[in-house]
C-alpha cells in the first residue's frame, strides 16, 4: 500500500487488531458508502445492508487489501453488494421508474423551489440511466471521485470510465432536455446551453441525504 493513502495508518492499525482504527475508517465513509448504495438501489434499507455489509467484508478481508486507498476498495465492495441487489430485484420484480421509491424527507435541501425541482429532476433522469454509467456518474461528478479512483472502484480501465461518463453525461442530458419542466430549470440555472448536464447538484443533496444516515 502506497504511503501517499491518507488510510494507511489507519488500515495498518486495523490489520493489527486495533478495532478503534477500523471504527474510524467505518466513520470516515460509512456515509459515502451508503449514499452511493442509495442511488444505485434506491432504497434506503437495502443501501443501509450493503453499506453494513460492505464494511463487514472488508474488516474480515483486510490481510487481502492490496490496493491502494481504502475508500475505492470498501466502495468497490459496496459496488459489486448493490449489483447483486439489483440482479436479485430484477429476477423477482420489476418497479416501474414512476413507482420507484421517493428519497426520504430529509433528502430535500432546504434551498429554492427551483433548485429543489432540479434536483429531483436530475434524481429521476439519474435513475433512468443503466446500473454501469449511473456508478460512474455518482463516483466521478456527484462525489468527486478522481477518474482513476472511479476505475479502481469499478474495476474498469481509465478508458473505459471516460468513454461511459461522456455516455452517461449526454443521456442524461437528453433526458432530461426531455422533460419540459427540467429542460425550463436548466435554462434558467443556464446549464443547458452550456452543455452541462447538471449532475453536480446532486452533491448538494448528497450532503444532506449523508446527514440522515445514523451512524452504524
Amino acid at each position: 500500500m502506497e504511503s501517499g493513502d491518507p488510510d494507511s495508518t489507519l488500515v495498518a492499525a486495523a490489520r493489527a487488531g486495533d478495532h478503534e482504527a477500523f471504527a474510524e475508517l467505518v466513520r470516515r465513509y460509512q456515509r459515502l458508502v451508503y449514499a452511493v448504495s442509495y442511488r444505485l438501489l434506491r432504497d434506503q434499507s437495502l443501501a443501509e445492508d450493503v453499506t453494513q455489509d460492505a464494511f463487514v467484508r472488508a474488516y474480515f478481508s483486510l490481510d487481502r487489501f492490496r490496493g491502494t486507498s481504502f475508500r475505492a476498495w470498501v466502495l468497490r465492495i459496496a459496488h459489486n453488494a448493490a449489483l447483486d441487489q439489483l440482479r436479485s430485484l430484477a429476477r423477482h420484480r420489476h418497479v416501474p421508474l414512476e413507482e420507484a421509491p421517493e428519497p426520504p424527507e430529509p433528502f430535500s435541501p432546504a434551498e429554492s423551489v427551483e433548485h429543489q425541482g432540479l434536483i429531483a429532476a436530475l434524481e429521476v433522469a439519474l435513475a433512468a440511466l443503466p446500473p454501469d454509467q449511473r456508478a460512474v456518474v455518482l463516483l466521478a461528478d456527484v462525489e468527486g471521485l478522481p477518474h482513476n479512483e472511479v476505475a479502481e472502484v469499478l474495476a474498469i480501465p481509465l478508458g473505459t470510465v471516460k468513454s461511459r461518463l461522456a455516455r452517461a453525461r449526454t443521456r442524461l442530458r437528453a433526458l432530461l432536455e426531455a422533460d419540459p419542466r427540467a429542460r425550463e430549470l436548466l435554462e434558467l440555472s443556464g446549464r443547458l446551453a452550456s452543455g452541462e448536464p447538471g449532475s453536480s447538484d446532486l452533491a448538494t443533496s448528497t450532503q444532506e441525504e449523508e446527514r440522515s444516515f445514523h451512524d452504524a
